[in-house]
């Protein structure tokens, strides 16, 4: 892999990375205290409200993940190693880097 197709998978990183930041400041309303609210009309009620509540820290637990993935990713830009399997050292196929940016693994040791 040449630097230019490294940089440009660093860039689309990068960019993944500002999504995930934005998604998680605009989710910290819906992972807050629910409060009963005695005086709510209709059908909306507090298990309804705790159930979007873990939803909502669902979802930050996986934008959580998917953000330490990529630093490790870009750590690996850094070291020069990204783009080769971190266990047999072979080449991971750019197709595999566009499914996911931080394919630490070429197929075969990902499957075994």
């Amino acid at each position: 892999m040449n630097g230019t197709e490294w940089s440009e998978f660093e860039s689309r990183i990068r960019e993944r990375l500002a999504e995930l930041a934005e998604q998680s400041a605009s989710g910290k309303d819906a992972q807050a205290i629910v409060e009963l609210d005695q005086q709510a009309v209709g059908r909306l009620s507090r298990m309804d409200a705790l159930q979007n509540q873990a939803m909502a820290k669902a979802q930050q637990a996986n934008r959580d993940l998917e953000t330490r993935r990529l630093g490790v990713a870009l750590d690996r830009i850094q070291e020069g190693e990204y783009g080769y399997c971190e266990d047999c050292g072979e080449e991971i196929p750019a197709g595999r880097l566009n499914l996911d940016l931080a394919a630490s693994k070429c197929v075969s040791c990902a499957s075994s």
